[in-house]
This record gives C-alpha cells, structure tokens and sequence, in this order.
C-alpha cells in the first residue's frame, strides 16, 4: 500500500490552507469522516506545527465550547439582525433540531418583526418539516406576541423558555448563530433579502451534510447512508457556499 501517513499529512496541510478558520479537532473529525481514518486532534496539531505555516492574514482556528444533550423533537429557535451592504437591518429566523444539530431552516424579513411576521417566519423556515413537539425560545420580546402564543397552542406545540439573561441555557442555537457569523456573514457581503436566503440555504446544505459535529462525534447531522471513505491516494477538493469552504472528495 502507498504511503497512508504521507497522503494523509498532504490531506491535512491541503485542508488546513483552504479553510484556515478551521480548529485540530474539526481538522481531525473532517479527515476522519472523509477518508476513514482514524486521526485525533494531537496528531493534527503535531502535523500542522511542523508542516504548515499560516498567511500573516490567517485568524487560527475558531473559538470551542462544551455542548451537552438534547431530548428528542426538541426544536432551538431564535432571531438574530444581519446587516446589508446597504447597512439595512434583515432579522433571520433559525430554526434547528437540538438532538441532531439539523438546521431545520431559516426565515429572512427586511425590517421590523411582529406577530403575524413571526408567525409567518415560523411557518417559512418549517415548510414541509412537520412539528415538533416542544420548541425551546429565549425571553425575546418577540416571543411573547399574543399571535406567537395563539399559533403554539393551535398546533399543540409545548414552549420551554430558557433562563433569562444566561445565554448557556440556550447554547445550542447560540453557539449556531455564532457559527454562521463567523463562517458566513464575517466572510461575505449580501444586498437583499432574497440574496441572504439564499446564501443561508447554501450554509444550511454545507453544516447538514459536510459539517462535522463535535456533539455528534465528528459526524454530520444528516446520517447520508451512501457515504463511504474516499480513497486518500485519489481525490479532489470541492467547494461549498461559494468556495467559502473547500472540503474532500472522491475523484
């Protein structure tokens, strides 16, 4: 067999000058999820001080933190403001699965939020998703319209709030959103509503079935079963959210 540990080296040096914001744990879940291997953040680390030497630009990895346990059919939501190139003000809605990291989708609004644009939001960002049973909000005035209220116990939808003015009682969604900043909305520019859709969309597509998950083990929210390791002698590179990220693939 061909040298293993020097493809895998190249692979990692290779990853590392593509998506520089990358963390060694990541750089080793990535690799392993790709290739089959069995690497660990160490042995990244080891390889990239000895082999990589970073752009005077280069940021370093991304920030960690510790994430816990979700029950089943557990939906995080919450808002947060994007500003265009315009500097006009976009409020998204995220929705995601707490049990497997799946980002359910996300709604886009130019300009203020109520009631009935929450709702409306809600209903975007679940299409063709079916319900949960609880969703988990935080104490967001936006949350505590008449219509919001109305719409959750029409659809029979129980609504745990998190503590108010700690962030770490909602840390799931909160870490998320911190990810899209820093992976998404730091690194490029959007004009309109519909542009940071579907920029968002693109994003949402990359973190379900590429991004690998410290809480789920190094592996993706979406389970894709056709998903073998790809031969570390032949494969190429590919791009994701308009070359943001460049990842691993078969030849």
């Amino acid at each position: 067999m061909p040298d293993t540990a020097g493809q895998a080296l190249k692979a990692i040096v290779a990853m590392k000058q593509r998506n520089p914001r990358f963390c060694c744990p990541r750089f080793a879940q990535q690799i392993n999820l790709a290739f089959g291997l069995d690497l660990d953040k160490d042995t990244v680390r080891r390889v990239l001080a000895a082999n990589y030497k970073p752009d005077p630009g280069d940021d370093g990895p991304s920030w960690l933190t510790a994430l816990g346990h979700a029950k089943d059919s557990l939906w995080s939501i919450d808002l947060f403001r994007a500003e265009s190139i315009t500097l006009k003000t976009h409020w998204v809605l995220i929705v995601m699965d707490q049990c497997t990291r799946r980002i359910i989708g996300f709604a886009v609004n130019a300009g203020d939020v109520d009631g009935p644009t929450l709702c409306r939001m809600i209903n975007d960002a679940t299409t063709r998703q079916g319900l949960p049973e609880r969703i988990n909000t935080d104490n967001d005035p936006l949350f505590q319209y008449h219509r919001w209220k109305a719409t959750l116990r029409i659809l029979e939808i129980e609504e745990i709030k998190s503590l108010p003015y700690v962030p770490m009682s909602h840390p799931f969604v909160e870490r998320l959103i911190g990810s899209i900043r820093r992976e998404l909305l730091d690194q490029t520019f959007f004009c309109t509503a519909t542009d940071l859709a579907n920029k968002l969309r693109d994003y949402q597509r990359y973190y379900n079935e590429y991004r690998c998950h410290s809480g789920r083990d190094g592996t993706t929210p979406v389970d894709i079963e056709c998903r073998d390791p790809i031969d570390i002698h032949n494969y190429c590179w590919e791009k994701h959210c308009r070359g943001l990220f460049q990842l691993t693939m078969a030849a």
